[in-house]
Order: C-alpha cells, then sequence, then structure tokens
C-alpha cells in the first residue's frame, strides 16, 4: 500500500461531552467518535448505541452516574457495525434491541464487520480483550416496537434504509427528540460504505416529518432547536447526494472506481475535507457508491482482506 488508512493514524484521545437535551435525555458525545443517547424513565434507563468495547461504554456508563442511579434495563443499537454495538456487556441490561434486519446482518456479516473495523480504527478497538463475542439482541422487531419506562413511551422504529439496511431510530415523543443513529450527522462525514444512496434522502424526509425538536446524531454534537436540527439534515442530504452524483455519472459512462474517487473527491473537499472522520470514510463511500450506481443494491460485506484491496486500487 502506498499509505495507511486515515483512521489507523488517527491515535489521539478524544474530548467527552454529556449533553442534556431535553428532561432525562441526553447525547454522549465526542469530537466525531461514535455517540451514545441516555433516556432516563421512572425506573430505569435506557442506553441508545453501545460503542465499541466494554471499556468504552463504561465511559458512558460513568457519565450516567454522574445523573442517575436507576438501573440500565434496555439497550437499543440501531444498526450492527461493530463500533456501535460490541460494548453492549458492559450495561448488564435485561434486553438488547435491534431490528430484525440489523440482526440479519449480524448474522450475515458482522464477524467479519467486526475483523474490518478493527483493523482500520484500532484506537476504537483499546480494551478489546474485554469484549466477549459478538453483541445479540435478546429482542427483536420487524417495523416497529414500543417500550414503557414507567410512563415514558419510547418508540423504536424502521423508517427507510440509509446509512445500512437495518437503520432504527428511537423517538421519544413526550421530548420531542430522537436518536437517529448515523442516518443524521453533524459536521462528520457519514459512513456510506454498507449504505443505500438512493433511498437516503427519502429516509432524511421521513426524520424530518416528525418535527424533531431535539435530535442526538450518530457523530456530532446534539442538535438542539428546529433551526439546528433542519441545517444537520440537510447538511447529511448533502453530504450523501454530493458523493453519489459524481459516482453514479462516472459508472454511466464506464469510468472505473479510480475514476469514481477522483470524481468524489472534486465534489465532496471543497464542502466537507474539514469534517470529522472524512479521509476515513472517503474510500469505503466511493466503493460503495459505484456499485450502487452500477445496480448493486445489496452492499458487498466488508473484510479485512478487501479492504486492502480496494484501498490499493485507489492508490494505483
Amino acid at each position: 500500500m502506498a499509505k495507511a488508512f486515515a483512521s489507523q493514524g488517527d491515535t489521539g484521545e478524544k474530548q467527552i461531552s454529556f449533553s442534556e437535551i431535553g428532561e432525562g435525555l441526553y447525547a454522549f458525545t465526542a469530537e466525531g467518535d461514535p455517540n451514545s443517547g441516555v433516556i432516563i424513565g421512572d425506573d430505569s434507563v435506557m442506553i441508545v448505541e453501545a460503542q465499541a468495547t466494554p471499556r468504552l461504554a463504561n465511559k458512558v456508563i460513568e457519565c450516567v452516574r454522574s445523573v442517575t442511579d436507576k438501573p440500565i434495563s434496555h439497550v437499543v443499537l440501531t444498526h450492527y457495525h461493530a463500533v456501535r454495538v460490541l460494548g453492549a456487556s458492559a450495561f448488564g441490561a435485561n434486553q438488547i434491541i435491534m431490528s430484525d434486519k440489523a440482526r440479519a446482518m449480524v448474522v450475515e456479516r458482522g464477524q467479519e464487520d467486526w475483523d474490518s473495523e478493527f483493523q482500520r480504527f484500532p484506537r476504537l478497538f483499546e480494551g478489546h480483550e474485554s469484549i466477549p463475542g459478538l453483541t445479540w439482541p435478546t429482542t427483536t422487531f420487524s417495523d416497529s416496537m414500543t417500550v414503557y419506562l414507567g410512563n415514558r413511551k419510547v418508540e423504536i422504529k424502521q423508517i427507510g434504509r440509509a446509512h445500512t439496511a437495518g437503520d432504527s431510530v428511537i423517538w421519544v415523543p413526550d421530548a420531542q427528540t430522537m436518536f437517529t443513529g448515523d442516518i443524521v450527522e453533524y459536521h462528520s462525514a457519514c459512513y456510506c460504505g454498507d449504505g443505500h444512496f438512493e433511498d437516503w434522502g427519502k429516509t432524511l424526509d421521513a426524520v424530518k416529518a416528525y418535527d424533531p425538536q431535539f435530535i442526538a446524531p450518530g457523530r456530532g454534537d446534539a442538535l438542539v432547536g428546529r433551526e439546528m436540527v433542519d441545517a444537520a439534515l440537510e447538511n447529511t442530504r448533502d453530504f450523501v447526494e454530493s458523493t453519489y452524483r459524481p459516482a453514479r455519472q462516472v459508472a454511466a459512462r464506464g469510468g472505473t472506481l479510480k475514476d469514481a474517487w477522483d470524481a468524489v473527491r472534486e465534489s465532496c473537499d471543497p464542502k466537507f475535507s474539514d469534517y470529522a472522520i472524512y479521509e476515513h470514510c472517503l474510500p469505503f463511500n466511493v466503493a460503495r457508491a459505484f456499485d450502487e450506481a452500477r445496480g448493486i443494491d445489496t452492499p458487498r460485506i466488508w473484510t479485512a482482506q478487501r479492504d486492502l484491496e480496494m484501498w490499493e486500487a485507489l492508490q494505483g
């Protein structure tokens, strides 16, 4: 390889923030690292996203314990990616919730995804020795489910494909607050390597239809107020479209993956090159955009070996 993945050189510790975004609702963020959410009910706590390792999950637990001593009863995982799910064991929750589709993706590609992400983003897997294995849900749903944390109603739904085919959102109606996972990002690049570009915009429309006043996105700061929410939705839409449009044009004229890489860089670099994890995501985004533009609907499984082969082709 001409050079390593950008993420392999990302070794600096990130500054953690723990922000209250509504009554009993918190966003755990860390400068573009994966976010987690906290929903405090009458008698217990729900966590949204489990982090990559139990070590990182314990940082979320420390923040939770700074605001409540209620037990953690539920962990909701918006999709299957290793950096979101492999820390789940640390929470000791009775229920781990995923969509049926997300669970099927763990079966299909969970180990490969773990191996791939571990290779290209070592900092997020510090303390990986404590991971007991793949994270399996105790509870799944096909379209939607409702959990009551005492009187607090939490709706968990699939509203469309975007970051993956199994994406879920978590809606807390009493606070008009949504936890979107990686469907929405804020000043952070979208990882689109397992995404569905053609559907992503419609799924953002579905998020907007809820008229959320607060969003905890997959990465980046919590979104407070309609103006900030709307700006993040449109910025995410622009990122996805600016990646897919040039790749689709290259595919239509019979160009190569390297041609698509050059075209996407020309489109995206001026607008997004200073975003968190931009360089980390870009090669995977281009590869998936080029595949989808050529009619490959189901994202091909990333493996540690495929990662390296793709990167070598782009550096050639």
